[in-house]
This record gives C-alpha cells, sequence and structure tokens, in this order.
C-alpha cells in the first residue's frame, strides 16, 4: 500500500512539474513584454505619428532604437525599466502634447526587446555606455536633453547623466531604484538563477532577474558619483510603491547636492506603475522639465518651496 502511494505522489509530482514547464514555456512564447519591428510600425501608423526605427553596435551587440517628432526645440531619451523594452512608452512616443515639443527617442536596453533579449548585461556603467551611443547622435542634433527613465532605467539615465556631465540637461525619474538595498528581492530570485532552474524561466524575466540580484552592488557603485548630476531633476514616484522602496526618494534628496533643482512628487494611492496609471500628470513633469532645462546655460533655476 506504501508502495502505491509513493508512486502516485512521484506521478503526480512529474506530471505537475511538466504542466508548470510547458506553462512556462506557452508563457514565454505569447508575453515578451516587446513589440517586434512591423508591431511598432502598424502601431505608430494607427497612432498617424510618423516615426523611425533603427539599429546599431555597441560593445558587439545591435541595440534597438525609435523616435518620433522633428521638432527641434528639445529632445527626449526614454529609458525603460525591467521587465520591458522601449515599446513601454509607446503612449509618450505619440502624445500629442509632447510631440510639438521635442523629439522622442526611447532605446531598447541590452538584454531587454530587440537587444539581446535575454542576454543580460547587469552591470549600470556598461548598459549606459552601449547606450550612449544613441545619446551621442542627439547631441549633433540640440539641446535641451532630456533623460526620462522608469524603474530600474533611472540607475542607468543617472549614470549616463553621472558619466557625461556636459552632454544631458534635465532628468525626469519615473518609480526610481537609486539606493542601494532599498527595493523588494523575491525569495525565489536567487533560486531561478540557479542553471538547473534558469532554462525554464520565461525570457522576458531571465535579464530582470539577473540584473535584480547584481543592483545593490552596482548601485553601491554609483555614491561616490552622485555630485556629477548638474542637471535638475524631477523625481515622481506612487506613494504606495510595493515593489521600490518610498525610501529612494530621501536617498535622492540626499545625494543630489549638486542638482540645480530637485523636486520631489510623491502620489497617494499609487503604486509601482505610475507610467501608465498617471502618464497624464507625468506628460506635464515632462514639459515642466523640458522649459527648465532651457534655462540651463542660464542658471536661472530656483528650489521647490
Amino acid at each position: 500500500m506504501l508502495r502505491i502511494y509513493i508512486r502516485f505522489i512521484l506521478k503526480f509530482i512529474i506530471v505537475l512539474c511538466t504542466l508548470v514547464v510547458v506553462a512556462l514555456f506557452i508563457f514565454d512564447r505569447f508575453v515578451q513584454f516587446r513589440m517586434d519591428d512591423s508591431e511598432l510600425k502598424q502601431f505608430f501608423a494607427q497612432k498617424h505619428t510618423p516615426a523611425n526605427i533603427g539599429y546599431y553596435n555597441s560593445d558587439g551587440r545591435n541595440i534597438r532604437y525609435a523616435f518620433t517628432g522633428i521638432d527641434t526645440g528639445a529632445t527626449i531619451l526614454f529609458i525603460h525599466g525591467a521587465p520591458g523594452s522601449l515599446s513601454y512608452f509607446r503612449d509618450y512616443l505619440t502624445d500629442s502634447t509632447l510631440l510639438p515639443h521635442a523629439t522622442m527617442f526611447a532605446v531598447d536596453r541590452p538584454g531587454y526587446g530587440y537587444s539581446g533579449f535575454a542576454n543580460p548585461v547587469p552591470y549600470i556603467q556598461q548598459q549606459a555606455a552601449m547606450i550612449k551611443p544613441v545619446v551621442d547622435s542627439l547631441r549633433k542634433v540640440h539641446h535641451p536633453i532630456i533623460l526620462v527613465a522608469a524603474s530600474y532605467g533611472t540607475a542607468i539615465a543617472s549614470r549616463l547623466a553621472m558619466d557625461n556631465p556636459q552632454l544631458f540637461d534635465g532628468i525626469v525619474l519615473i518609480a526610481p531604484a537609486l539606493a542601494p538595498g532599498q527595493e523588494k528581492v523575491l525569495w525565489f530570485s536567487k533560486v531561478i538563477e540557479n542553471p538547473a532552474l534558469h532554462w525554464v524561466v520565461p525570457r522576458m524575466l531571465q535579464s530582470a532577474n539577473t540584473e535584480k540580484l547584481h543592483h545593490k552592488e552596482e548601485l553601491q557603485k554609483m555614491l561616490p558619483l552622485w555630485k556629477n548630476i548638474h542637471v535638475p531633476v524631477i523625481y515622481i514616484q506612487g506613494a504606495d510603491d510595493g515593489l521600490v522602496y518610498t525610501t529612494n526618494a530621501t536617498f535622492a534628496k540626499q545625494q543630489l547636492v549638486n542638482a540645480p533643482y530637485v523636486e520631489i512628487n510623491m502620489i497617494k494611492g499609487r503604486g509601482h506603475l505610475i507610467a501608465f496609471s498617471e502618464k497624464k500628470f507625468i506628460t506635464a513633469k515632462i514639459l515642466k522639465m523640458i522649459a527648465i532645462a532651457r534655462q540651463k546655460y542660464n542658471s536661472n533655476y530656483t528650489q521647490p518651496h
């Protein structure tokens, strides 16, 4: 009787594990948080927004980017979080209130979208360096150049500004993950990084998980560099953010000692995904940053009261 029971349990476990693996593979096939070039072109066409999609090679990897708008009064570079892709900001790239004021670029970060999907680059400095070629081309066009980033992308944007202090004119940080250790790490994150299990993890999560496990150490490397940011910063976070702790706001305020303008916005009743739920608010703040950044060369900044 005991043998029959054990066999039943073993069969049940095998069947359950098989179903889980199959479900994960199906999930991986249909949920990738990215749009291919044809899907992006179709989306932009439906929004009646002229757009361009391109690729460049950086550190031996093709990096994809897209841009919209023809206004030369300002440039915006959007940097997504994890998991994600440049399509995370597609509604901003087609926003009728932003298009008259700026040319807007978005990039697939290394390891995401079509910049080496599931081939992670967990090192923040290296990611920033791989994204910089897009910024180099922007520099030839016009200032002000505004960085707009969400979640894990905010660390990349900050590092870009730290390493290139004369290149940017303003930063908008959405749900920022900036303070070492001040974010939620799930109990199974280290478990699924094991090669024996990593292969069954959906690809859209592989880069995100690897990045998360390195994030604290990478943010610690940035601690001496915050003084290099000399541009205005607008910080926006949901007051109920359960993924990135709201102590990041205090950290940002303490570290941005040389930023001429720092505005902290904590939105009541909102969680981590405010880029979607508070798009109107964030769009207004981006427009505000463009206006502030245009004064950069005159250094006419005042701190908010």
